[in-house]
C-alpha cells in the first residue's frame, strides 16, 4: 500500500512540473531568438512610439526581451513635436509604411504589415 502512495505522489509530481513546464516554456522567449525579426522591422523602417510610464508600451517591450534594442522606438515625452507631426494619439502606436497601428501588436500582426519573418 505505501508503495502505491509513493508512486502515486511521484507521478502527481512529475505531472505538475510537466504541465508548469509546457505552461510557461511557450511564455518565454529565449534571448535575443527575436534579434532577426527586431532587425527586420528597423529595415523596413517600422517604429514603436511610446512612453516610459505607459503600461502597454512596457508589455509590448517585454515580448522583445533583448531583442527590444533592435526597434526604432520613439520616447514620445522627449520628442513631442515629431510624435505631433507623426498624428500619435496613443501609446505604444506603430508606424509602418506611413500608416498608424494604434495599440499593443502582435508579432503576427507585425508580420503580416512588414514580411518579416517571426
Amino acid at each position: 500500500m505505501k508503495t502505491i502512495k509513493k508512486v502515486s505522489l511521484i507521478l502527481g509530481v512529475l505531472i505538475v512540473i510537466g504541465i508548469a513546464y509546457s505552461s510557461i516554456s511557450g511564455y518565454f522567449v529565449k534571448p535575443n531568438s527575436l534579434d532577426d525579426f527586431a532587425k527586420c522591422l528597423a529595415i523596413k523602417g517600422a517604429t514603436m512610439y511610446g512612453a516610459e510610464w505607459c503600461g502597454h508600451c512596457k508589455e509590448q517591450k517585454a515580448m522583445f526581451g533583448e531583442s527590444f534594442k533592435y526597434v526604432n522606438y520613439v520616447e514620445c515625452p522627449e520628442s513631442q513635436v515629431l510624435c505631433e507631426q507623426m498624428g500619435i494619439k496613443g501609446y505604444p502606436t506603430w508606424v509602418i509604411n506611413g500608416v498608424n497601428y494604434p495599440g499593443t501588436q502582435t508579432f503576427e500582426r507585425l508580420k503580416e504589415l512588414t514580411g518579416c519573418s517571426v
